[in-house]
């Protein structure tokens, strides 16, 4: 079932305007196919109805004639009525053999019992020998020169009149197939109102669904930015609604923000009082080692805090996006590493001009440097532009991070013992920070550990 759905979506087109079409542009190839052969097979009913009113029409005179006709004559008069397409004859002998009561038949018999009340009427569409009871008993023998030979000609009506002598005259009335319905003059103009009526169908459907891409918009402006401007509302009633939906949506989000930043800056603002006593009587124990252990915990007391400030307000989210370069922000960073005798290294192009929010940017990076120097002894950046996006590498020698833990090392707060102690400092806060900052820049940060040890840190950011 599975491998059933994956074929028919790759079968598919991938996108709603696509499939739309498609279903549109198949209901109108089967509506015009349908259309098609109902007029097929109304307009051949409808040549045989004609062609059977000209035959009755036509029998019932040569009934007349015939009849009025001494039996010496007969023969040349009716032979001087004969064509290729209406064949007349007189003879001894029907050329039906099976009477049908149905279809063109009866109606060609109900036109020529009007006329000729009282008379035997034999009348058949399907094919078969012509006459019985002698080679020219039914007066179409071969003789006839405009006739051809005694068999089927394809399909016909087949008319046998008794006449008040009690001979019978035979008629092989031909069906007329008409012109073939796929002729230029027919096919071009189908072709082209199949043509106007698709595009008409397409610009329709692609208007129509214009909404969907409006919504993917602004449900990325908002992943990136919270404060982005609601979308309009407008439209039909039902893309109203959604977008009033949306926009209510988006100023709740926004209203939480505001209000998880007001409490934590209160928090903060609290906490300083109390942190600032605590430091002051710190300073008073006698004890040496006590002292300077009180002073350290509450000097990390405010750098948690301060973080945890700085995350909350998320600063990358208000920041002015500007055109940067790159690569000279990433060489920076490394020479400045190097000069205080870290091991780092760059690889890439020389220059890349991207649209970011600089601080954030490099607030990122940095930290995801610091932990590869800090837990990894070192840091190789390589950066390669791709066709949508562009990748920033960061490899360290560490032991890296297990693959269970991918994920929550970017949780606020999280230190993995295994990796990390109390004396590299930190609040735990550099991954959650980083990666909140890079997807405020439409990007995202990946863990991978390396197979010939350590741990990569792949940053991916978008080129607009």
């Amino acid at each position: 079932m599975t491998t059933r759905l994956h074929l028919r979506d790759r079968l598919l087109p991938d996108t709603v305007v696509g499939r739309t079409a498609l279903v549109l542009v198949a209901a109108l190839l089967l509506s015009a196919m349908t259309a098609l052969v109902l007029f097929a097979v109304q307009r051949e009913e409808a040549l045989k109805a004609i062609g059977g009113r000209n035959a009755a029409e036509r029998v019932g005179g040569l009934v007349t004639i015939a009849e009025q006709t001494e039996p010496d004559l007969r023969h040349h008069t009716l032979h001087n009525l004969d064509t290729p397409r209406f064949r007349v004859g007189w003879g001894t002998a029907p050329i039906v053999t099976e009477n049908e009561s149905f279809g063109l038949a009866a109606y060609v018999r109900d036109a020529l019992e009007k006329g000729l009340e009282g008379r035997e009427i034999l009348i058949s569409t399907r094919p078969g020998p012509i006459g019985g009871g002698g080679e020219n008993a039914s007066g179409l023998g071969p003789h006839n020169r405009h006739m051809g030979p005694p068999h089927v000609i394809g399909p016909a009506l087949r008319i046998s009149v008794r006449l008040t002598d009690a001979s019978w005259l035979n008629v092989l009335a031909p069906f007329e197939p008409g012109d073939s319905l796929w002729r230029p003059r027919f096919v071009l103009p189908l072709l082209l109102a199949l043509v106007l009526v698709t595009g008409a169908a397409l610009l329709a459907v692609r208007k129509a669904t214009q909404p969907f891409a409006r919504f993917a918009a602004a449900a990325e402006r908002l992943g990136v930015d919270v404060a982005a401007p609601p979308m309009a509302e407008s439209g039909p009633r039902e893309v109203r609604r959604a977008a009033q939906a949306f926009n209510v949506m988006q100023g709740r989000i926004s209203r939480f923000v505001q209000d998880r930043t007001q409490m934590l800056a209160a928090i903060s603002h609290d906490l300083k009082t109390p942190i600032t006593r605590l430091r002051l009587r710190a300073e008073f124990v006698e004890d040496d080692e006590q002292r300077t252990k009180m002073l350290a915990d509450l000097a990390e007391m405010e750098v948690m805090i301060a973080s945890t400030l700085a995350f909350a307000r998320d600063d990358a989210t208000s920041e002015p996006r500007l055109r940067l370069d790159l690569v000279a922000m990433v060489q920076g960073m490394v020479e400045d590493m190097e000069d205080m005798g870290v091991d780092c290294a760059y690889s890439g192009p020389q220059t890349l001009v991207i649209e970011a929010r600089p601080a954030a940017l490099k607030r990122a990076i940095a930290n995801l440097l610091d932990n590869a120097v800090k837990y990894g002894g070192g840091a190789r950046l390589e950066l390669s532009p791709l066709a949508d996006e562009i990748h920033l590498v960061v490899d360290d020698d560490g032991p890296g991070i297990p693959e269970d833990d991918f994920e929550r090392v970017f949780a606020p707060f999280v230190r993995l013992e295994a990796s990390r102690s109390r004396d590299t400092g930190g609040s735990g806060l550099g991954l959650a920070v980083a990666r909140a900052a890079i997807r405020a820049q439409g990007g995202d940060i990946t863990l991978a550990n390396r197979p010939e040890g350590g741990l990569r840190v792949t940053v991916s950011l978008p080129k607009g």
